[in-house]
């Protein structure tokens, strides 16, 4: 991957903060193996406070717990779960009252040695807005940083929100 995917992948982002402002839409993000690159990369883009509530950085489970994902869950489907990741999209979004939460969690390049079910390159997120909340599974191929895997893992949540954003004619609440 190289400067022009980096490139593309915050031009994405300016388009997706420009769209919540021009509708006035919030949002909010959990995350964990992006560690809070959705939210710098929406925060880009002047103007960004007017949609940005806040954000969670859960890089641990404890973390994940203490914002609100039921243990239960953790301890049943494993961090790296799609019910993880819908969680974290809807208790971010009640934490802030906000009208898109996005959850995404995953392992980069190496078994993480805290969750044995890490499978590297693994990503689940979901987004949680207009009453439903959609999930996704994505593999992502090896990368030679930390920053191209939150870059890869973010550029997969930008198309599935650009996707979304032009069926948003008012405020979702």
């Amino acid at each position: 991957m190289s400067a022009d995917f980096e490139q593309n992948v915050r031009n994405k982002y300016k388009e997706i903060t420009k769209t919540l402002i021009d509708k006035n839409t919030s949002i909010t993000t959990m995350e964990s193996i992006t560690s809070g690159q959705i939210a710098s990369l929406i925060t880009d883009t002047e103007g960004a406070s007017a949609i940005l509530k806040g954000a969670f950085v859960t890089y641990s489970n404890e973390a994940k717990i203490m914002q609100g994902v039921p243990a239960e869950v953790i301890e049943k489907y494993g961090v790296y779960s799609e019910e993880v990741a819908i969680f974290m999209a809807m208790e971010c979004r009640k934490a802030y009252s906000a009208d898109i939460g996005i959850g995404i969690t995953g392992s980069a390049g190496n078994v993480d040695p805290a969750n044995n079910d890490s499978v590297p390159g693994e990503v689940y997120f979901a987004i949680d807005c207009d009453k439903k909340t959609r999930s996704f599974k994505a593999e992502l191929p090896p990368m030679e940083t930390r920053l191209m895997y939150k870059l890869a893992a973010a550029d997969l949540v930008a198309d599935r929100l650009l996707e979304l954003l032009p069926k948003i004619n008012s405020k979702f609440q």
